[in-house]
């Protein structure tokens, strides 16, 4: 594993470009989350539209592959990073 900060594991999500990515994350609920997840997953959209911007929350939405719905990742409470057979934490 190597040592990171969460800046850097979220600039490597955010720069993704479609590649899979385990990502490990504290809930709203205070409970741990390991996601299997992908950016740019549009084939799933219903066409509705979020009533706030994922952005100014400090959310990144992405689609989780397991469970096959769209999830948000909480920024501020990412733990670890698996993306591109290297393993990341903070």
């Amino acid at each position: 594993m190597i040592k990171t900060t969460r800046e850097e594991m979220i600039r490597l999500i955010e720069t993704a470009e479609g590649k899979f990515f385990t990502v490990t994350f504290i809930k709203k609920d205070n409970s741990t989350r390991v996601m299997n997840a992908r950016l740019g997953v549009k084939k799933h959209l219903k066409g509705g539209t979020l009533s706030y911007s994922p952005k100014q929350k400090g959310l990144i939405p992405v689609y989780d592959i397991k469970k096959k719905h769209y999830k948000m990742i909480n920024k501020a409470t990412i733990m670890a990073l698996k993306i591109d057979g290297k393993e990341y934490y903070d």
